[in-house]
């Protein structure tokens, strides 16, 4: 059940597994949280994107009809769109929780999170990408270094918020056309307001409330 004042992506986030990586406590204060999803059909498909802040407030939401070649290179190409559209919004320093209903390209997120934490860059593991994603992956790549931290979790297509917007982005084109909130920091450091409303929180701000993460998300790797 969702918390009022929290994002859905969040609860989310913190209720699906992360391959390869343990839930440690800080997955509690992700600063944003994205969710992907492409769609592949004969006769076209679809990329969507929902991103939100961890207090609810929506940054963006995207349906775009695609052609992609198959489904694995649409999943690659929708978190690669994402990524793009938070990187241009966020602050420097933000923490980003990825959801994705794709089993392989969490699983690759990760290890390339892993690998980018290893003093040495040694892999931690075989990434295989899917035939066609190579340029997506180089992208997504790219954008991990974005940001201050960053791993994905595997959720369900059924709960996906963005299996929607891209399984019938005709119908949910509507979305493309409203004005995306922007959070990008002025110049002393602090986010934009968002047209009037409460500010996004920054980098450097915890939750009000702190919280006790159950005994499962100890601050440790998988496999530990």
């Amino acid at each position: 059940m969702a918390v009022h004042g929290r994002s859905t992506l969040r609860d989310l986030f913190d209720d699906s597994p992360t391959p390869h990586i343990a839930h440690p406590p800080r997955t509690h204060h992700r600063h944003f949280y994205v969710a992907t999803d492409g769609s592949y059909r004969a006769d076209g498909g679809g990329l969507g994107a929902v991103i939100e802040a961890r207090d609810g407030t929506r940054v963006a939401r995207l349906a775009l009809e695609d052609t992609p070649p198959d489904n694995n290179v649409a999943e690659y190409r929708a978190l690669h769109l994402g990524l793009d559209v938070l990187a241009a919004r966020a602050p420097p320093g933000s923490r980003v929780g990825i959801l994705v209903d794709h089993d392989d390209l969490a699983a690759n997120v990760n290890r390339a999170v892993l690998t980018a934490d290893h003093p040495d860059w040694e892999p931690t593991g075989p990434v295989t990408v899917p035939s066609r994603s190579e340029y997506h992956w180089r992208g997504i790549r790219a954008r991990i270094g974005d940001f201050d931290e960053l791993r994905a979790a595997r959720i369900d297509s059924r709960v996906n918020p963005a299996h929607p917007l891209a399984n019938a982005p005709e119908r949910y084109a509507h979305v493309n056309g409203r004005e995306e909130k922007c959070v990008i920091p002025e110049r002393d450091g602090r986010p934009s307001r968002t047209h009037g409303r409460s500010r996004t929180p920054s980098p450097d701000t915890e939750d009000a409330t702190p919280e006790i993460p159950p005994p499962s998300r100890a601050e440790r790797r998988a496999g530990d």
